[in-house]
């Protein structure tokens, strides 16, 4: 282990539906689990709906439902928008513009508080955030090492590959890869066996494909939650 503190994980993912709530959820009930206060945050959502008043998205209501504490929704997730569609673009019809400062003072106010968070990306990796900027550049900023989850399905390697490399292009820390295998996937461990040769980053687990949502049973197939925190995994 070489950190004092417990550091926190940005999840990005090979395409948009991979898995990525899933995997955050997995890695805070892990952190937990150790003892350690995690919060979830998803900065930017788009595919929202209206909820007393304000737009609402399910992942980041799931994330803020397995927190440790209980913040403000708006603290979860800064930038809601309704159509399920890019962000940018999201953003564009509603009249705003996503403000990368914004949600790195939001990270900031989080932290203070001595909470570890498990920030949760939008789409893939390149995904553009406004006319500058892109998810990659929002993680670079946060400064948080980065999870790649993977959906393990056909074309698989290229996105996998793609998207490792270019996290590491940005020079943000790729922490690691999470798999997760989709069912009637031809030759899985073979795919897994090839990701494993090329990412360079460890693999932290490989999740089982779950008709319904189980964050225990999830967790279970990822690293102890102080091999997490302190980079032991």
């Amino acid at each position: 282990m070489n950190q004092t503190t417990p550091r926190g994980f940005f999840v990005t993912g090979t395409d948009t539906g991979v898995g990525k709530t899933w995997v955050s959820l997995a890695l805070m009930r892990r952190l937990q689990m150790a003892g350690i206060a995690v919060v979830g945050m998803k900065p930017v959502a788009s595919g929202c709906e209206l909820e007393a008043g304000e737009w609402v998205n399910s992942d980041a209501s799931l994330l803020r439902s397995h927190s440790s504490i209980p913040l403000p929704y708006r603290d979860i997730n800064p930038y809601a928008f309704e159509p399920a569609i890019a962000p940018h673009l999201a953003a564009a019809e509603a009249g705003q513009y996503v403000d990368l400062e914004r949600i790195v003072s939001a990270h900031e106010r989080l932290r203070r508080r001595g909470l570890v968070t498990v920030i949760e990306g939008v789409g893939g990796w390149q995904v553009p955030l406004n006319g500058e900027h892109t998810v990659a550049d929002l993680a670079l900023r946060l400064g948080q090492p980065v999870v790649l989850v993977v959906a393990v399905r056909l074309g698989c390697l290229n996105h996998a590959l793609l998207s490792a490399h270019s996290i590491v292009a940005k020079g943000v820390e790729l922490a690691g890869w999470v798999a997760i295998p989709w069912p009637e996937t031809e030759r899985t461990e073979a795919n897994l066996h090839a990701l494993r040769e090329r990412i360079v980053a460890p693999c932290l687990g490989v999740l089982p494909w779950l008709p319904d949502l189980d964050v225990d049973l999830l967790a279970e197939a990822l690293p102890h939650g102080k091999e997490l925190a302190f980079g032991g995994a």
